[in-house]
Parts: C-alpha cells; sequence; structure tokens
C-alpha cells in the first residue's frame, strides 16, 4: 500500500517529548535553507495521532521559515513500542553510512564550478575545505621560500596586468581605488594579508651600496607622510575586502598603522606576534625578534573564522635565510596559516603589496586565489618568475601580450627548508 502524503498544519503536529536527538540553530538553519532551496522532499512521520516520529528538525526549520503547513505520512499501523524504536533507528542507522571520497570530492568540485552554494550540502567549510583542496596541496617544483634576483630591466611596466592560472597580479598603486577595483574585476576579497612597507628605508643602507644590491622598496621612505599612505591603502582595502584582514607592520610605526586603520573604518581584534628564530644587529639596546601583524575587519561587518579555537596570537616560525631580495619577506607557512584560519578552499585573496610573492606562493599552495597589486616593475617580474618556477606553469598579460621575458633574471635564490621552532 502506497503512504498517503497530507498537508497537516504546523501547529497541530506535536514533537516527541523525549525525542534524544537534538538540533542545533545552525542545523535548524541548514534544513531551512534546503527547504527553501529545493522544497520540502522529505515528509514528517507521524504517528496517526500527529505525534511526529521522524522529522523533528524539518518541522523546526518550517517554523523557521513561517510555513503553516507541512506535507505529512501517517503511520498509524505501528504499534507504540515499533513508534519508540523507529524514532531512535530512522536517526541512527542514517549515521553508519559512509561516502566515497572521491566521487564526493568530485561532486563538489563540479558544484562549485558552477557557482553553487556549498553551504546546503551541509558540510562544514573544513571538511569542504579538505575534500577539494587536499590533493592540490604541493610542494611545487622549487622550495617555497626560494626568490628569483630581481630584473636588471624588468619586462613588466605600470599598469600591465598579469593572468596566473586563478590568480592576477597588477602593476599598479594600491592607493589608487581605481587601480585595486581593476585588479578586483568587480569581485570581493574574502579576506587579505599585507605586508606595507615599513617607513624605514630598509633597502638603502651602507651595505646594500657596498654590495651593489637594489633592495629598495617603494614609498619605504615617506616620513610624515606615512600616516596617510597607509590610510589611503587601508580605505581602499576596507572597500574591497569582506572577510578579516592581517596587516604587517614595523614595531616602531604600529601605532602609525593602528591610527590608519581604525580612522579608515576597520575594526581592530588582536595583534598576531610573529616571532622570529633570530634577529638582525642594530643600535637599539635590545634587539627585536619579533614583527607584529594587525588582525581585524572591517567596522559593522563579520569575518570568517574556520582555525582552531585554541591558537595563541604569538606564531613562532624561522625568518627565511635568505631574504636579500625584499628584507621584509615572511615565510610562506605563516601566510599560509592566516589562510587556513580566515578563508576557504577558492576564497579569494588579496594582498595589496605584492612583493615577493608570498602571499601568491601560500594561495597556489592551498587552493585559494590571489589578488595581488605591487608598484615596483622589478617585484613585478620577480613575482611572475617565482610563480612560473614554482608552477611550471606561465603567466600571460590580459591583453594577451608576450610572457616574461626571463633573459634579464639572475640566478634563483634558494631558500633553506624552514623549521617551525
Amino acid at each position: 500500500m502506497t503512504p498517503e502524503i497530507r498537508m497537516i498544519a504546523v501547529d497541530a503536529l506535536i514533537p516527541y517529548a523525549r525525542n534524544a536527538r537534538t538540533h542545533s540553530d545552525g542545523q535548524v538553519a541548514q534544513i531551512a535553507a534546503s527547504i527553501a532551496e529545493f522544497g520540502f522532499t522529505n515528509p514528517i512521520l507521524s504517528d496517526g495521532e500527529r505525534g511526529v516520529i521522524a522529522g523533528h528538525g524539518r518541522l523546526m526549520a518550517a517554523r523557521k521559515l513561517g510555513l503553516t503547513e507541512v506535507p505529512v505520512i501517517e503511520l498509524a499501523h505501528l504499534t507504540p513500542t515499533q513508534k519508540k524504536a523507529y524514532i531512535l533507528a530512522d536517526n541512527r542507522i542514517a549515521e553508519n553510512a559512509g561516502w566515497d571520497e572521491e566521487l564526493l570530492k568530485l561532486e563538489l568540485a563540479e558544484l562549485q564550478a558552477a557557482e553553487y552554494d556549498l553551504d546546503l550540502m551541509g558540510f562544514s567549510d573544513e571538511e569542504i575545505d579538505n575534500l577539494l583542496n587536499g590533493d592540490e596541496q604541493s610542494d611545487g617544483l622549487t622550495n617555497e621560500d626560494a626568490v628569483p634576483e630581481t630584473p636588471v630591466e624588468p619586462t613588466s611596466k605600470p599598469g600591465d596586468l598579469w593572468i596566473l592560472g586563478n590568480h592576477r597580479l597588477l602593476c599598479g598603486d594600491s592607493t589608487v581605488l581605481a587601480d585595486v577595483e581593476r585588479l578586483m574585476d568587480g569581485q570581493l576579497a574574502d579576506m587579505a594579508f599585507t605586508d606595507p612597507p615599513y617607513n624605514v628605508d630598509y633597502g638603502n643602507s651602507a651595505k646594500d651600496k657596498m654590495r651593489g644590491k637594489d633592495r629598495r622598496i617603494l614609498n619605504d621612505a615617506l616620513g610624515d607622510g606615512f600616516y596617510q599612505f597607509l590610510y589611503d591603502a587601508c580605505v581602499n582595502l576596507l572597500v574591497v575586502t569582506k572577510g578579516a584582514c592581517y596587516v604587517c607592520m614595523s614595531s616602531s610605526e604600529l601605532h602609525t598603522l593602528q591610527k590608519a586603520w581604525l580612522d579608515a573604518g576597520g575594526k581592530w581584534s588582536t595583534f598576531v606576534i610573529w616571532a622570529k628564530n633570530t634577529f638582525t644587529l642594530g643600535r637599539s639596546d635590545y634587539q627585536r625578534q619579533y614583527e607584529p601583524i594587525l588582525y581585524g575587519w572591517k567596522h559593522g561587518t563579520d569575518h570568517f573564522w574556520c582555525g582552531d579555537r585554541d591558537q595563541a596570537d604569538v606564531w613562532f616560525y624561522n625568518k627565511p635565510r635568505v631574504n636579500d631580495l625584499h628584507p621584509t619577506m615572511k615565510p610562506v607557512e605563516l601566510v599560509e596559516r592566516a589562510i587556513r584560519n580566515s578563508s576557504k578552499s577558492r576564497d579569494v585573496v588579496l594582498d595589496l603589496f605584492g612583493g615577493s610573492g608570498t602571499t601568491l606562493i601560500a594561495c597556489e599552495k592551498t587552493g585559494r586565489q590571489a589578488r595581488l597589486i605591487e608598484l615596483d616593475p622589478k617585484f613585478v617580474d620577480v613575482i611572475v618568475k617565482r610563480w612560473e618556477d614554482y608552477t611550471g606553469k606561465k603567466a600571460v598579460r590580459e591583453n594577451g601580450g608576450s610572457e616574461l621575458d626571463q633573459a634579464p633574471q639572475a640566478n634563483e635564490r634558494e631558500a633553506v627548508d624552514q623549521v617551525q621552532s
């Protein structure tokens, strides 16, 4: 006999008082979203006297959605003992099923490629990230912290937009909103990790001049104009970023960054401290062996977090041994940690100060989509070549122009493997 489906008023149905199955607010919201998307495809089961046997979560979701009636199948033929047993069996037996993870990954990947909302599937963000991105995590063809030499004559020019697989890199100015919007191409970043100049003229030391090196960082000696520079960059960052932001800074200018961040409309949450394994000898009484990273988001908005809740705000990572190219280089594993904590697979990660391209490599490793701006054409070339060396792929200009000219590049610098202290 085919069960008859009847529409019954929501208020007429009576939940089982001793239902051992629990439903959190979040799970009820998931059920409600599923009903809104697919319809009420799974009727509630009742005992013939309006008592609910199966479908308590669906009933709660129906009330959340404001539904007045729901489809119900009445199982009046069951004995009281059978009804009690079925309430447990209906929930428990389903839990004994498993997943073919390869097929599951294929299905999720196709849905994501179609830009379907994976939140409707019921998986946690961490589960989806592991399924979709587990096989994409690769050590690459080179050491992840290896950085090419700067070119003698850069191929890139201001205004060039490079396409590097799923990533975009603009040779432009992060304080100019039009440049930032061109980079984003109508998208919003899901998070940002960026490392602005520190206003200390790092790469213009006597040692550099003696060695014939040019490590100068543009906008790294702005003096009193440093606040305005940071303010403009922070404003643009917050315009196009909807999630968490990590902004690195020297301890000597941290107060300037925090003021610029707050004035630009940012919310400060904490400072993450990068504790290094060594320091650079200077004239100070105490040598600084750390760098602070401002962590926050746009004031009045929310942010995404999928990391463990037992993480401290002091991160111990060795500094790259070879950082002659860019004196404030961060290890990829440090940036990777921030990215994994604050984004999902294939999310967009923004870096307004591309530097040597560490954020790009971290995104490549974790299956995110990087959006980078770098003002200096020679560092744009470095970023492009670093990605090409790491992936074995070729970057192209957006307008279909030539690939990066490799001739001016010197030998690559290989960084030793980093060991977390």
